[in-house]
Formats: structure tokens, sequence, C-alpha cells
């Protein structure tokens, strides 16, 4: 091309151009964002795997952040070619039967973002909902730059936290299930501390079966498909931010170097990790939490003295509730392609009730396989098949476990009052009852520290996710690890729908710049938006 210019000025003809380079507005790095390496490793011997297969002429200017935890590092280049043959190189590198995740992560500048946008962060987990996800996900490029919206099949929420690490103050848009908002909120409590914006407030599209947190939220029981995008992004605009409390759940079982301590969950797509590996020194006084190793069990951070470490944002169940999920759980892993709608999904855990009412029970008189601690007072448990520990008035898709306010010796309950609610259940037929409505659960006691001794293995589960435990203590506890949520605002009926009708300082678009090639198709509507948002 530049030839052509060349012949065509001299020749005098019609067309006559040149070209001039112009600089990258954005800065000469070039970000690689390099998943699916070993877990654990010291930095040299990630710095010596990359160097290996991207050869030591494509060798990268610097290295870091390093997520030692996901076995996911950023690697940065000055050198755009080199960038760009390391890329190539990388992507088709094997290492322990697993092929490298590489992706070319954009730039944001914080000085081209305008001071009167606050940018949204939009997550699409594309397997949840059926093909709702990725229906989301298209319409989300559309109408937002493409560069602020990513799929979480592909490298998870870190992509996304690191391109906005310098951005001050920004949203976060969930869309997935329960599962998919406490990854983001992991990986949030991970990298954090390294970013300008270390807990911005997230909204929830929820695409999920149970969606008890979105239901708290006001964000609905589950995306139909028939909601507009530029709605949800209204939404989005006018929600009020409210904090949730979390907790920590520590299992730390009974002495027996022989066996194995702990069954975790198996768990294949890292969806539901709630393991948080920062700030846990932080934790209440009452119980000492012990430093963690760099070994990681999936499901779990494990300590030197095998305790296990989660983090809990809904609820945990002992015993009959959390038996049924992991039925469901182990049903769902051997077929996952089976479990792609809310309605089936349901049908199944139906199923699975109802054989446990006829068949054999793992846990009969749960109150005389445990013992219950609640602020440091002894509970006398009636006689239940389960608890359900609760932080959050949704469970089981929807249902309230704790049941309408009467008058009690108990105080209102609610996501942020520093207090757990424990409930119990008979069996699965009360189960039954709870999710239909027709009756509450047991009351047992509420409380901020919680201590329980498991006498035999028993079922349990932390936000969905259940394995057996074995005998020991477990002891749940207010986390040092905080979360900004946004709750939907109730319904308003809109009688202006012109693009004026959002003030610009509510502006969730980042606008596009004239070198993002992937911005280029939406110029148009993203000039209109930019208005809107």
């Amino acid at each position: 091309m530049k030839q052509l210019g060349k012949d065509s000025i001299r020749q005098m003809e019609l067309m006559r151009f040149y070209l001039q380079h112009k600089q990258d507005p954005h800065g000469p790095n070039i970000a690689l964002f390099i998943g699916n390496l070993p877990p654990g490793l010291s930095q040299r011997n990630y710095e010596q795997i990359l160097c290996k297969y991207a050869t030591e002429e494509n060798k990268f200017s610097s290295i870091g952040p390093i997520y030692y935890e996901y076995g996911s590092v950023v690697i940065i280049y000055e050198d755009s070619q080199k960038a760009v043959r390391a890329f190539y190189n990388l992507r088709d590198a094997v290492i322990e039967d697993k092929k490298l995740l590489v992706l070319l992560l954009p730039n944001i500048e914080p000085r081209m973002v305008p001071s009167d946008v606050r940018p949204l962060l939009v997550f699409v987990n594309v397997k949840s909902g059926g093909c709702q996800g990725l229906e989301l996900i298209s319409s989300f490029r559309k109408l937002l730059n493409p560069y602020q919206v990513f799929d979480l099949d592909n490298g998870g929420p870190l992509p996304g936290l690191y391109v906005f690490r310098q951005i001050k103050n920004y949203k976060i848009l969930v869309c997935g299930g329960d599962g998919t908002i406490g990854w983001v909120l992991q990986c949030l409590d991970n990298v954090g501390q390294d970013s300008e914006c270390s807990s911005p407030p997230c909204a929830i599209v929820p695409l999920g079966t149970g969606n008890d947190l979105a239901r708290v939220l006001r964000w609905g029981p589950g995306y139909t498909g028939g909601e507009d995008p530029l709605n949800l992004l209204r939404d989005v605009i006018e929600a009020e931010e409210i904090r949730l409390d979390r907790w920590t759940v520590v299992f730390h079982p009974e002495d027996k170097p022989d066996e194995p301590t702990v069954k975790p969950p198996s768990n294949t797509t890292g969806k539901k990790k709630t393991i948080h590996q920062t700030q846990l020194s932080q934790q209440n006084q009452h119980f000492h939490v012990p430093m963690l190793c760099s070994s990681d069990i999936s499901g779990g951070a494990q300590s030197e003295d095998n305790s296990q470490i989660f983090v809990m944002n809904n609820y945990f169940g002992i015993g009959i509730d959390a038996d049924l999920c992991l039925d469901f759980h182990n049903a769902r892993e051997e077929n996952p392609n089976k479990f792609n709608s809310r309605l089936h999904n349901k049908g199944v855990y139906v199923k699975m009730g109802l054989r446990k009412m006829v068949g054999r029970k793992m846990v009969k008189e749960l109150h005389k396989e445990i013992r219950l601690e609640v602020d440091g007072k002894v509970v006398d448990l009636p006689p239940v098949e389960g608890i359900i520990i609760l932080n959050i008035l949704s469970w089981g898709s929807g249902a309230n476990p704790w049941g309408p306010e009467k008058e009690d010796n108990f105080t209102k309950p609610n996501h942020y009052d520093g207090m757990l609610e424990i409930v119990g259940v008979t069996g699965v037929v009360h189960l039954g009852q709870i999710q239909s409505g027709l009756r509450s659960a047991m009351r047992i006691a509420q409380g901020g520290h919680i201590k329980i001794h498991l006498h035999s293995d028993i079922p349990v589960q932390v936000d969905g996710e259940p394995w057996v435990q074995s005998p020991g203590d477990v002891v749940v506890l207010k986390s040092a690890l905080k979360a900004t949520m946004l709750k939907k605002n109730k319904k308003m009926k809109r009688r202006n729908t012109e693009p004026t009708m959002v003030a610009p300082t509510m502006s969730l678009a980042i606008p596009a710049s004239d070198h993002d090639e992937n911005s280029s198709d939406n110029s148009a509507n993203n000039t209109t938006n930019n208005t809107d948002f």
C-alpha cells in the first residue's frame, strides 16, 4: 500500500494517499493472559515454562501479576512482533495434558475514560441458562464496547478484572447462577488489593437454577430471555448499593494420619470454588485460622493441619439437605448435557427427594450426630435430620426456611446484620413442604459465631457445593472479606424512553477508540449508547 501511494502521487493520478504511523494512545505495551498453567509454582518456574514454549527470542519484557492458585499469569511485551509470535507459539503448547489458554488483552487507559463515566464490566457464563448466556453476551457486546464484556468460559473472571484494575470507579454485572457470582467474588478477593477499586458493586442477571442471591437482591428468579438487555442496563444504573455479609467456614477434621480426612467436592469447571487464600489472618479472634500452604485441594484451601477453609455467601447445610444436593451434583457430573434447563433440574431434584423417602437414608437422627454451639453456648437440638445455616432468606430456589415474622425470641434477620439464622428440618417431606411454601423450618438459633462437632461422616454443602465430611469440628465465623452488591430498585413505570432519560454522569460504557478493530462494527451502536449510559 505504501508503494501504491508513492506511485499514485508520482504519476499524478486521482488516487492520492499516504500512510503515517499513528502512536497507540493506549501505550506500547501488549499484555497476554496465560491460563491452564500448573498452579502453585514459583515465578522462576513460570518464566522457565513460558520461555521454553514462546522461545528465548520472543521473551517478554515483564511478568506479573501472577495468580498462583489459578495457574495464570500476565506477561507484557513492548514489541508487537514478538508478542504475536509468542501468542501463536504458546497457544499450541500443551502442559500436563492441558492446552494453554492464551488471550490478548485490551488496554484501558484510565485517562481516556471520561470523568463522568462509571464503566460496567460484564461477565457472562455462556453455559448457564441453556442458550441464554450466548444471547446475552451478543446483546451486551452490541450495546457496550465489546472490550468490557467477557466470556467466563474463556479464562474466567481474572482477564476482565486485570483489564479494569486501574479504573477507580466501576460496576460489575454477573450473568450466571449463584455459583458464578461466588466465583467472581472469590477472584475479586484475590486481586482486589492490587486494584484501584477493591470492591466494585455487583449486579446480577440470574441464569442459574436456584438464583437465591439474585432473588434476595430483587433481580428475579431467572432470566427468561424476554427482557430487553437495554432495560437490564438501566436497572443496573438505578440499583442501590448494599453490603453482603460473608462467612468463613473452617472444617477441622479429627487427626487420622493414615486416612484421607476430607472428601471435597469434585469440581471440573472451577465455577463454584469458594476458597479464599487472602485476608484470612484478619478473621474473628475467637478462632485461629492457620496460615495456608501452597497446595490447593479442589473446592477448598488446605492448611498445614488439614483444615479446609471456605467462604460462604448464601447458606451452609448439614444432613438431609446436603445429602440431596450431593445426589443431584453427582447426577449432573455424570450427564452434564441433560441439566440445561431450570424445569428439568427441579424435576430431577423432586425425583431424588421421593427416592430418599422410601430408600436408605445416610443421615438419621442428625441431632445425635452433631454438637452445636452458638456464640459460646451449647444449643440443644430438637429431633431433626438436617440443619441449614442461613445468611440470606432464600434457599432451595426461593423458599424462606426462616418463615414470616412472628412473636418469638429472635430478631428480624437480613443479609448485613452480622448474624446467621440456624433452622432444622425433620426429613424429606418437611423439605418439600418448605420449598412449596406450606411450612417453615424449625427455628433453632441466631448468632455470629457457630461451632459444630461432627461425630460421624455426614453430608455437608456450602453454597450448593456438596461432599461427605469426616468427623471433626466445623467453625463458622464472620469473614474479613467484603462484598458490595447492587440491589434492584422496585419497578417504576417508565414514562420516557428517550435516550436523554439517563443523565450522562451515570454512564456505563467505555468509549470505543479509533484503533479498536472489534469495536468498528458497532461504532454506530456505541455512539448512541454512550449517550444513554
